[in-house]
């Protein structure tokens, strides 16, 4: 690389964005679903980078790209962290606590008897508990200790050779303990408790050829005949005696002439009806018994497909069983409930909370009434809030500059980093109940956490990069082993007293251990094992608490470690 290394010394953002390709290209490859991912993966690209080529970090762009970042899964992780403290079950929030503390006492345990300096300490913790946002909490806690400069440099260097030891271990060991040693632990069979948990809450499993209820809907009409059994009773009786089934008629063709669906109409000899609901209940409850027709003008009638955010107070922890058999949403299909990142599996036991945003099918003017009861619709495509994402920065940073704690007689700011984050959570919660606030979309927000992080750890890197090797060859050994030790056991202490002191449902707290230590490829181990996807439920549960609590914690741990 040296022919390279006179243009990155003058252009240092060449360097950035080649660590972040070749980061990106390093975390797609995977052993058995353990892989670096592509932070980290930006990381050790940016190490090795570092350590063939002097390249000059500017301190300002670190800074820009983190706090970006830190709105950034402030705002997503919000309304999942509120909710959980609100409303989600304190059993939860309880589990979704535990597990972050017990990670950062287990850090800084594990620095006192490895006599680890900081900079190692938080890299062990940010890479155990595979959260890299600590790796910029932590750098910055540092930088606010009364320490000299060349000191802060020596230690922040630390950082990124610990995590990038560490997260291995950390990817793998969550995954391993949440399919293989925890179900062992509690002695259960993970297929078989699947199908407890699913009868329990009346979840029917896509068969190979048959579609879900929840997931295709369509508008067929039909034609009735002479003598018809149904003619004489009205659509309300009608649809009635199939409500489990939800298929519902929509409109009428009598004499040539369309009749649109009222509850007291009644059918007569030769009617042709419009009828919607699932292709598998339309199949099942008519099949032959009536002959389709074809009637494109009957049939010429918009539907609409909104996703709509739940802020209905009576609608607020009821299961879905409970909602479709209101009146007032009638001709109405569910077809997916999305809870921060993940979807929910679909079951008539399911509870919605609000916040969770509805994906709701039927023709439109039911659609958009059921969505005024329920919430606010998302407008796609509405541009980001500039003034609240530049303001909600420039005030987080601000704020976590100017307010400080005690600490070993010393009084620490906070951090701005830290303060946006709490600013991006406040302000993402905000949103999920008034979603004209504060706009930020799903698109940008995934930008600002994954280019966000992956240039800032690039830089980090390239930094590091010229004591990499020495220090691997002095640190190596100790650091990833305090790091197992830092993965495991608050996957234990979360297990313990998630299932035996909180009573928790096993496979619900599987899901749960993986989404407080933000590991989704535990989440996706567990339901490949069970081949259920229900264990999400337990995942979204806890994984906005690991995000929150586990990136603060880089903070915390500098402090505790400074003023022991």
């Amino acid at each position: 690389m040296e022919w390279l290394a006179p243009y990155f010394e003058k252009n240092p953002e060449l360097a950035v964005f080649l660590a972040i390709g070749v980061g990106y290209w390093i975390g797609k490859f995977k052993v058995k679903g353990v892989g670096f991912g592509p932070v980290t993966g930006s990381l050790l690209a940016g190490l090795l980078i570092g350590s063939f080529v002097h390249v000059p970090i500017s301190d300002t762009a670190k800074s820009l790209l983190f706090l970006l970042f830190m709105y950034g899964i402030g705002y997503s992780a919000g309304p999942g962290f509120i909710r959980g403290i609100r409303d989600g079950g304190w059993r939860w929030v309880a589990l979704g606590i535990v597990i972050p503390v017990t990670g950062l006492l287990t850090a800084v345990a594990m620095a006192k008897l490895l006599n680890l300096e900081m900079g190692y300490a938080a890299g062990m913790m940010s890479g155990g508990l595979t959260e890299s946002p600590v790796i910029g909490t932590a750098s910055e806690a540092i930088r606010a200790l009364p320490i000299s400069d060349d000191e802060k440099s020596r230690l922040v260097s630390q950082i990124p050779i610990a995590d990038a030891l560490t997260y291995i271990f950390g990817t793998f060991g969550v995954i391993f303990f949440c399919s293989y040693i925890g179900p062992w632990l509690l002695r259960i069979d993970l297929k078989a408790e699947a199908l407890k948990v699913e009868e329990e809450l009346g979840f029917v499993r896509e068969k190979q050829g048959v579609t879900s209820a929840f997931n295709m809907f369509e508008l067929r009409a039909y034609q009735l005949g002479s003598p018809a059994k149904l003619a004489g009773k009205t659509l309300y009786a009608i649809e009635n005696e199939v409500r489990d089934s939800r298929i519902f008629i929509e409109r009428v063709r009598r004499d040539g002439k369309i009749l649109e669906a009222r509850p007291d109409l009644t059918l007569r000899d030769n009617d042709i009806i419009a009828v919607i609901g699932s292709h598998e209940a339309l199949l099942r409850v008519i099949g032959d018994r009536a002959p389709e027709a074809f009637d494109r003008e009957l049939l010429d009638v918009p539907s609409a497909t909104f996703d709509v955010v739940l802020n209905n107070k009576d609608a607020h922890g009821k299961t879905i069983r409970e909602l479709r058999g209101r009146e007032e949403v009638r001709g109405i299909f569910l077809k997916k409930v999305r809870r921060g990142a993940e979807e929910i599996p679909l079951a008539p036991g399911t509870k919605l909370y609000r916040g969770d945003i509805l994906t709701l099918y039927g023709l439109e003017p039911a659609v958009r009434r059921v969505c005024a009861q329920v919430g606010d619709v998302l407008q796609h495509g509405t541009g980001t809030d500039y003034v609240a994402l530049g303001l909600a920065v420039c005030f987080g940073a601000l704020i976590g500059i100017v307010v400080s704690f005690p600490v070993g007689g010393l009084h620490i700011a906070m951090g701005s980093s830290v303060s946006t984050l709490l600013f991006g959570l406040a302000m993402g919660w905000r949103n999920s109940v008034r979603p004209t606030f504060a706009i930020l979309p799903h698109d940008a927000i995934e930008f600002m956490k994954s280019i966000g992080l992956a240039a800032f750890v690039s830089m980090i890197g390239l930094k590091a990069g010229p004591v990499f090797l020495q220090a691997l060859k002095e640190i190596g050994l100790t650091v990833f082993l305090g790091g197992i030790v830092v993965t495991l056991v608050p996957q234990l202490v979360g297990l313990l007293v998630g299932r035996f002191v909180l009573g928790l449902n096993p496979l619900l707290l599987l899901g749960a251990l993986a989404g407080a230590q933000t590991m989704t490829a535990g989440l996706a181990a567990v339901q490949e094992r069970s081949e259920s996807p229900v264990a999400v439920i337990g995942y979204s549960s806890t994984v906005a608490f690991g995000h929150i609590l586990i990136s603060i914690g880089g903070t915390a741990l500098i402090w505790m470690l400074h003023g022991k």
